[in-house]
This record gives structure tokens, C-alpha cells and sequence, in this order.
């Protein structure tokens, strides 16, 4: 294990392996928080905390709630009821610009680069607090260009470690699936976020950039001094770079802890299997299974061939 990873999953090491469980520096505090669509609950969150400076993974299986999670988080959807708390702050009600302004940008499973647009032209998009964007200051020049050269020298800089920048004035319709959730990763960074939250980051990606992809995610917080929280399926990923795995089904949280103790949490095998899985299927097969262990028990002799 990388000394890094090391010590961010020693930040973790005294948490106790429980949902809703307490953290030492949470960025982000849950309370409460509920969303239902007609008759059906997505999401119904009792207490939540994402400890800061960590790679924390978000699953369970499909319909479980985590995508309409991200978005009451994000300021994409509203709560019905709940509390949250992000950095200190009460973020209840805030608009996803008004949260990315704050630090918490997001990406999504299909990606949402401006494919008319050039890719330098979506990074620098992603700066906040430019000059140039108020009506005003757009029409005396000087008081924007030196702003405006930052930004670039920022774009080109992240384009290079994502391996994009021969592609920078091609448009961002042209690149390939892979290239694109690069892309939609680097124009986040241009925010300088305190937290970036990424919806299934690695879906669609050919392998051979699947692994580019891997490591610039595990770099996010020794690099950027970003807190990350991801949703994955794939649990080869999840246990490459996660240091904590928080698990919903059917809305609620059932679990937490690093990834090596949620493959054995019964709760998670129920949720992802079925709380019945190894059940019998009919009275006959319940019976022969409760002849079998009886015998294995030695409380019965085996049966005798007729004659």
C-alpha cells in the first residue's frame, strides 16, 4: 500500500464499522435526509459523514439511491426533508453553482462537456470568479486579461497531466468516451474544489484508459488537497482505490468501513443478493437440507436401501 493511501486510511483507523458512524473531520454531514418520487423512497438517510481528505466509495446495488443522493447533495435535486452540512456550512437549499463557488463540484455518468466547444475553451469555463463575465468589466479589456492568461496557463497545466493538451483546440465532440471523462475530471479541478464527487466514473471507459483514470483519482487528494467520493459498481476499483466504502440499498446506509470488512457484512450480501439467496426452494429440498445436516450431526443414521 502507497505510504499516502497508508496514512489517509489511518485518519480512519478508530472509526467504528456502523452506518452513520462519527468521523474525526467530516467535510460533509448529513441529517435526515429524504426524497421520495410518488409512493417510492429514494432516498431516506438517518446520519451521514464524508471524512475530509479521503477516497470515499458510494454502493450498492442498482436502484439503491446513490445517484439521486449525489444530486440532493449537489443542489441538482431538493430533499423532501434533511439537514447538510458542508465544511462548516449549512448548504441546505443552495443552487449547484452556489456549491461549486464553495468547493463541491461533481461529474456525471454520462459526461457533460460542451461538445461544440473547443477543450480549452470547456476548461476554462470551469474558473470561477472571472472578471471577464461581468457585463461591465468585459468592456475594458485590461481588467480581465491578466485573469484570463492565469486561467489558460491552469488549463494547459491540468491538460498535460491528464494527457489532453495535443487536443486542445480540437472540440469535445470529437474525443472518444474515455477522453471526454478525462476531460470532464480536469475542468472540475479548474475549480480547485474541496470536494469532488464522481458518478461512476469509470463506466464506459476502454481499458486503456481505465487505469489513467485510476491513478489520476488516487492522486486527487495528495495533489489537490480534494476529498473524493465516488459511485462504483465495480469492485476491483472500489478496493484499488477507496479508503472507506459506505454501502445503501433500497435508500438507507447499512454499512461502512474499509472494503475488506463489507464483503463480509451480511446486511451488504443481503442487499446485493437477496436477504433469502441461500434459502431452500421447496419443502422437499428444506427437507433434504435438514436431513444433511442432521446427518452431518449425527443425530440420525442414514437411510437403508430397500430389499
Amino acid at each position: 500500500m502507497p505510504a499516502e493511501t497508508a496514512t489517509r486510511a489511518d485518519v480512519l483507523a478508530d472509526v467504528p464499522h456502523e452506518p452513520g458512524a462519527p468521523k474525526p473531520d467530516p467535510i460533509v454531514v448529513v441529517d435526515g435526509m429524504r426524497k421520495a418520487f410518488g409512493g417510492l423512497i429514494a432516498v431516506d438517510v438517518e446520519h451521514l459523514e464524508i471524512q475530509r481528505g479521503v477516497i470515499t466509495a458510494l454502493i450498492g446495488p442498482n436502484g439503491a439511491g446513490k445517484t439521486t443522493f449525489f444530486n440532493l447533495l449537489t443542489g441538482f435535486d431538493s430533499p423532501d426533508t434533511g439537514h447538510a452540512v458542508f465544511d462548516g456550512q449549512a448548504i441546505d437549499g443552495y443552487r449547484p453553482y452556489q456549491l461549486a463557488g464553495l468547493g463541491m463540484v461533481r461529474t456525471f455518468q454520462l459526461t457533460k462537456s460542451l461538445t461544440k466547444l473547443s477543450v480549452i475553451e470547456n476548461m476554462k469555463l470551469g474558473a470561477k470568479g472571472q472578471r471577464g463575465e461581468r457585463f461591465l468589466p468585459s468592456l475594458f479589456t485590461p481588467l480581465w486579461r491578466r485573469q484570463e492568461e492565469e486561467i489558460e496557463e491552469r488549463a494547459m497545466e491540468l491538460l498535460r497531466r491528464f494527457q489532453l493538451d495535443h487536443m486542445r483546440d480540437e472540440y469535445a465532440g470529437t474525443l472518444s468516451g474515455g477522453q471526454r471523462k478525462l476531460l470532464e475530471m480536469a475542468r472540475a479541478l479548474m475549480v480547485e474544489p474541496k470536494l469532488i464527487m464522481l458518478d461512476e466514473p469509470m463506466a464506459g471507459v476502454n481499458p486503456a484508459l481505465t487505469q489513467s483514470l485510476l491513478e489520476h483519482v488516487k492522486r486527487l487528494p495528495a495533489e489537490e488537497g480534494a476529498t473524493v467520493v465516488f459511485v462504483e459498481h465495480d469492485m476491483d476499483v472500489v478496493r484499488d482505490i477507496s479508503d472507506w466504502v459506505v454501502v445503501m440499498a433500497e435508500g438507507k446506509i447499512i454499512a461502512e468501513g474499509p472494503h475488506s470488512s463489507i464483503g463480509q457484512n451480511q446486511a451488504v450480501i443481503d442487499a446485493y443478493l437477496g436477504a433469502h439467496h441461500d434459502a431452500p426452494l421447496d419443502p422437499e429440498q428444506e427437507d433434504e437440507w435438514l436431513r444433511e445436516d442432521r446427518l452431518e450431526l449425527g443425530d440420525v443414521p442414514p437411510l437403508r436401501e430397500e430389499p
